[in-house]
């Protein structure tokens, strides 16, 4: 997640206290209430995530939500066997493409690290990427967004793992990130209403 306010949680305009950043606009609020620290399974949706966070490398999180139906559609649905198959063709319709972030380092890398995927045996990235959750027991809460540090070892570490395969723009912050959306970890505030949700 992009840097926020530094401060605790707040009130939405349904009373309910959020991290600050889930407040507002209507897409953040929406994506923190029902996505953000839920776990996520299945070797696509990992991928997505992992191509989503790698996208948003620089930019607002935001942005990326905004487009993120483009990023379906023009990437298969994040389809690892599909993507894999994209070829050069395929890249330079993607840089076209105005309902996605058009860059082609990051684009090149989302193809590439589909076609690396691909020959991993089903189930192997969820397995591999949830081997990274740290204990939840005695990690405290984060109070405010002060506490809550961009990169841990365990994502340090699983950007490693994953370069080490053969991935690229996985480097710890994007690492990170994505085990906080994909509810890895729980960095929701100590005062979040989404903090004690089931997960």
């Amino acid at each position: 997640m992009a840097a926020e306010p530094m401060e605790g949680a707040r009130a939405g305009a349904d009373g309910l206290l959020r991290c600050p950043w889930g407040v507002s606009p209507e897409d953040y609020a929406a994506y923190h209430d029902t996505e953000w620290g839920r776990p996520v399974h299945g070797d696509d949706a990992l991928f997505e995530r992992l191509c989503l966070e790698a996208f948003q490398s620089g930019l607002s999180w935001l942005t990326i939500l905004r487009r993120r139906e483009g990023f379906r559609a023009a990437f298969a649905g994040f389809r690892i066997k599909e993507v894999a198959g994209f070829t050069g063709a395929d890249e330079e319709r993607l840089l076209a493409d105005p309902g996605i972030i058009r860059n082609r380092a990051k684009i090149s890398a989302a193809t590439a690290n589909a076609r690396v995927l691909a020959d991993w045996p089903d189930g192997e990235l969820d397995a591999l990427i949830w081997s990274y959750a740290p204990e939840a027991a005695g990690r405290a809460a984060p109070r405010s967004h002060t506490d809550i540090p961009a990169t841990t070892p365990e994502s340090t570490a699983l950007a490693k793992e994953l370069k080490r395969r053969g991935l690229r723009f996985v480097g710890p912050t994007t690492a990170y990130a994505m085990m906080q959306a994909c509810g890895l970890v729980n960095d929701h505030l100590a005062d979040c209403w989404a903090r004690g949700l089931p997960t």
